[in-house]
């Protein structure tokens, strides 16, 4: 879905405005419907899982959609990595491919990654997108969590 415009593409139930916002835990989803269309994801989770604020659970979850979207539709490659970090002060989303990467008329145009960076810019987060060195593509955000209620506390 586009910061722009609703996803065409999408259900009644998920444009309706009481149908609950997807998250991270609807990632393994993503993922099973990524496989379905000949490209297996392979997951890797790290940190302490734990409820984040709703804004940022809905845009790493988006990030990881537009990113496997990409992957699809450009990599043309059967296989990619995400791996999400909960990280004490940051959530870490990583998306990588091994496939062609960009090119002429690959993910690098189009309002997919503009999208993504608007979502990250919003939260305060970092962004990087582009071709790997050794192939492929990478997309990964740094998305800014708030301190944990109690943590600024000091101790008297």
């Amino acid at each position: 879905m586009s910061l722009r415009q609703a996803d065409p593409g999408a259900s009644a139930s998920e444009q309706s405005p009481l149908a609950p916002s997807p998250g991270l835990a609807d990632v393994e989803g993503l993922a099973a419907a990524t496989a379905g269309a000949g490209v297996r994801v392979d997951m890797c989770w790290s940190g302490e899982q734990r409820p984040l604020p709703a804004d940022i659970d809905l845009f790493a979850y988006r990030i990881v959609q537009e990113a496997l979207t990409n992957v699809v539709r450009h990599a043309g490659t059967g296989r990619c990595r995400v791996a999400i970090d909960y990280g004490d002060e940051e959530l870490s989303v990583e998306v990588i491919d091994d496939g062609r990467g960009a090119n002429g008329n690959g993910s690098a145009h189009g309002f997919g990654l503009i999208g993504m960076r608007e979502r990250v810019g919003l939260l305060g987060g970092h962004l990087s997108a582009g071709p790997r060195s050794e192939g492929g593509f990478r997309v990964a955000a740094r998305l800014p969590l708030p301190a944990p209620i109690g943590a600024s506390v000091a101790a008297q």
